[in-house]
């Protein structure tokens, strides 16, 4: 028998064949190819939280050596950011990366998805979603709206704002216009104040013209490169209406369920990877940037304490007015809440003391390097 041709069409022949046509499907099949296009709320100058979208984007072609492509546009360049939901839910794109407190005009249980005034710090938000049933009750409203809802991102907490003049007491907000994002707008409404929805890029020259008072972004690294330190010198904390900002992707109801299993659960992945990015990048830009602001002449203020609670119980009564008539956002706000007292009640031992203690070691100068 010729050897040669027993080793090609014979035993070992067909197995190699059979490998071949067993293996190269079972592959395909795994790993469509797949082009979508995310809408990004925000633009390309705001580098860290614009790159939550290009994270994912990375993180999904690299793991799918580029089966699964997503291409991501900066605010404006197919709608404005603050229609990036609206692109997605009406099939105008396949996904957007966004902040979900931006749709409060649609339904208050949007915000649900990203912050609320006093509600949950950045460890809480995540361990709600993932571990309490965040992501399980908010689907449950956000698939009625047309898209699936996935964490990606964190800025944790936020600062309190740019002022053009002190505020020293709750008479001080009687009549301030200020940009403000979310449910908070709603709260400031209740002092008096008169809230302003204003994108991020158009922030600056509306405070350099006096047509608002105050600004909310997010916090030192993102809000000295918009430079609002340049006309409006009172910077104050905490950011009370964003105990943490987790972004999200929505992503189309229908592009959801034609991924698959693998797909979805890689994106899921993605968006908590690039929430870990987020967080880690802001927490290492951040310290540099409060102290260049601080040398460049900003004045840092804490907002006085009958503010805080002036807000606080101002907060309170407006989610009791929503929970009477939105049975959504209260089946969300009532799981968030319940969590919330669980996480306080966890981290004011351990994580609260040991953080003060090394905050008060800062203070006087003992956390040097080296030896």
């Amino acid at each position: 028998m010729d050897r040669r041709k027993f080793i090609k069409g014979g035993a070992l022949g067909s197995a190699a064949a059979a490998t071949g046509a067993l293996a190269s499907p079972a592959i395909a099949q795994s790993m469509p190819k797949v082009q979508w296009r995310c809408t990004s709320s925000f633009p390309k100058s705001l580098d860290t939280i614009y790159g939550g979208a290009e994270d994912v984007a990375k993180f999904v072609s690299e793991a799918t050596d580029g089966n699964f492509t997503i291409q991501v546009y900066a605010a404006g360049e197919i709608v404005p950011g603050l229609q990036a939901a609206d692109a997605v839910a009406n099939g105008t794109v396949e996904m957007c990366h966004t902040a979900a407190y931006y749709y409060v005009g649609k339904n208050p249980a949007y915000a649900l998805g990203a912050t609320v005034p006093f509600g949950l710090n950045t460890r809480g938000m995540q361990a709600w979603l993932f571990y309490g049933g965040g992501m399980d009750v908010l689907n449950e409203f956000y698939n009625t709206e047309g898209m699936q809802y996935l964490p990606a991102g964190n800025t944790g907490a936020q600062m309190g704002g740019w002022f053009r003049k002190e505020i020293n007491s709750v008479a001080d907000m009687n009549g301030l216009k200020m940009r403000i994002g979310g449910l908070a707008g709603r709260v400031i409404e209740k002092l008096g104040a008169v809230p302003q929805q204003i994108a991020g890029g158009d922030i600056y020259p509306s405070l350099e013209r006096g047509t608002i008072d105050a600004a909310e972004w997010i916090g030192p690294y993102d809000d000295e490169k918009l430079g609002f330190y340049k006309v409006a010198p009172y910077y104050y904390y905490p950011g009370w209406w964003e105990g943490n900002l987790i972004l999200n992707l929505f992503v189309n109801n229908d592009k959801w369920a034609e991924l698959p299993p693998a797909y979805q659960s890689l994106l899921a992945t993605a968006g908590k990877a690039a929430t870990t990015e987020m967080m880690a990048e802001y927490d290492f830009k951040n310290p540099t940037a409060i102290k260049q602001l601080v040398q460049n002449g900003t004045q840092l203020r804490p907002y006085p304490q009958d503010v805080m609670q002036a807000c606080f119980e101002a907060a309170n009564a407006l989610y009791d007015e929503i929970n009477v008539s939105n049975e959504a956002f209260k089946k969300i706000y009532d799981s968030m809440m319940a969590f919330r007292a669980e996480t306080y009640l966890w981290q004011q031992v351990a994580e609260y003391s040991f953080d003060t203690f090394m905050m008060v070691k800062q203070r006087e100068g003992a956390l040097k390097m080296g030896g």
